[in-house]
């Protein structure tokens, strides 16, 4: 219910703020607006505003976008089909000047990216929790590794591609590698270690971005958050931890005399070892304890391959804390940097989807609304930063999406008056019309694929 009621909010903000970009063009530019509609089907609710034009508002059965009807000889509606009274004429959609058409149909998307800057500038001047770029040692044989990274290192700023990055939290890098792995691009990660001494490291090469879209860049590159104490947090009744005495809150130190500090290589190491006698190092109010524990050993899960060797298991529920810190900026840089996010963002995705248009990526990239309300409620759950950061990139998609040049989206309309800027003719209506078949049949493909793409994730999930 969380992901339902987050995902309908989050497509009701989009395409209200999205349609009251081109409602408020079109009323600045003296066009009438007969229909301003979110979503489509039959309406369930609906009014009419006072005033001399009597726009009707409408939402509808259907929320996956929306549209304003305006004043337009070309086209007929149902409940509209008086004729068109000859003093509104001026004010019917087609025949105003190219350049205010043009300004009427930008508006929408570039209310979505408007928007985003909104939102971003809010998060930036507001404060967001984010994890520290605080590095773990890389396992060896890694980018990282053979980079130099030591435990603690602190990375301050990522340089590739001629361009230098600051960098305050872990998210922050993770969208600047991301945003520069196009290509063979090496890179250079200023760090500042636990001594407080600062050095360059030398990636040797980036990850190609969109090439696994469900892989972490960062751990591509064997980069890991340093966390806490690992922790345990439950003991299972009748487990292999249960019979050596562990409890919660235990902290894990040691893995047979080698000290331990990830969660992830005590369960790397506890699966390699079904059936072992092994020591465990704890720290328990304040002593160091070292406990024997024989490891319980699973059998291969349904579905793995034949001959899979069975898993260890401990039976314990762990827990580690990354450190946390608050990133703020001043008003006038968090302005900056929001306007800045939401440039970086648009060409991300547009060199993204030239990737995917070429096959340098792979178009498992393409997501549709199933994901879409899979991230919005992990988002709401997340809490507040979390769905406002969301909402501010679906924003930025939305508006790009729009812009593109296909018949049917704003982006083909505003190709057609270039051409009609440009020859000062506009393009004639049967080619519009054959335009728009091809349009729609491009949108139907990259629907139907979207939607494979996110049947196809929703089966590994559960499988």
């Amino acid at each position: 219910m969380q992901t339902v009621i987050a995902f309908v909010v989050a497509l009701c903000v989009l395409i209200f703020v999205h349609e009251m970009g081109h409602y408020l063009a079109a009323r600045a530019c003296g066009v009438k607006v007969l229909r301003f509609s979110i979503g489509f089907g039959r309406p369930l609710l609906r009014w009419i505003s006072k005033g001399r034009d009597r726009t009707e508002w409408t939402v509808a059965a259907i929320p996956l976008g929306g549209y304003v009807k305006m004043l337009d000889e070309r086209e007929r509606d149902p409940e509209h089909d008086a004729p068109i009274d000859p003093a509104e004429l001026p004010r019917a959609f087609n025949r105003q000047p190219v350049g205010k058409r043009f300004v009427i149909v930008a508006a929408g998307p570039l209310a979505n990216f408007a928007l985003a800057i909104v939102l971003y500038f809010g998060l930036f001047t507001g404060g967001m929790r984010e994890p520290a770029p605080i590095l773990a040692a890389p396992a060896s044989g890694t980018m990282a590794a053979q980079a130099g990274v030591r435990e603690g290192d602190r990375v301050l700023s990522l340089e590739a591609n001629g361009r230098e990055e600051a960098v305050r939290s872990w998210n922050e890098l993770r969208m600047a590698v991301f945003a520069e792995g196009f290509g063979d691009a090496r890179a250079v990660l200023r760090v500042r270690g636990a001594d407080g001494g600062e050095r360059d490291l030398t990636l040797a090469r980036l990850p190609s971005t969109g090439s696994n879209p469900e892989q972490d860049p960062l751990a591509m590159l064997g980069l890991s958050l340093k966390g806490g104490p690992v922790t345990i947090t439950e003991v299972l009744p009748g487990s292999a931890a249960e019979r050596a005495g562990l409890k919660p809150g235990d902290r894990v130190v040691a893995w047979q005399g080698t000290p331990l500090t990830q969660a992830a290589e005590l369960i790397k190491a506890v699966r390699a070892q079904p059936g072992q006698r092994v020591a465990l190092g704890i720290e328990r109010g304040g002593q160091r304890l070292d406990l024997p524990v024989t490891l319980d050993s699973t059998p291969p899960r349904e579905g793995e391959a034949p001959g899979t060797a069975p898993a260890g298991k401990l039976g314990a529920a762990l827990s580690q804390a990354v450190q946390m810190e608050t990133v703020r900026y001043a008003p006038v840089q968090a302005l900056t940097r929001a306007a800045g996010q939401v440039w970086s963002t648009s060409v991300l995705s547009l060199k993204l989807l030239g990737k995917m248009l070429i096959g340098q990526a792979s178009l498992q990239n393409l997501s549709g609304p199933l994901t879409v309300a899979d991230y919005a409620g992990r988002a709401a759950h997340l809490g507040l930063q979390a769905f406002v950061s969301f909402l501010a990139l679906v924003s930025v998609s939305l508006g790009v999406l729009n812009l593109l040049p296909i018949p049917v989206l704003d982006g083909g309309h505003l190709l057609y008056y270039c051409v009609e800027f440009l020859t000062g003719r506009p393009v004639p209506d049967h080619w519009q019309a054959m335009l728009q078949k091809v349009g729609i049949a491009c949108i139907l493909l990259l629907t139907s694929l979207a939607l494979f793409n996110d049947v196809s994730r929703m089966f590994l999930a559960n499988g």
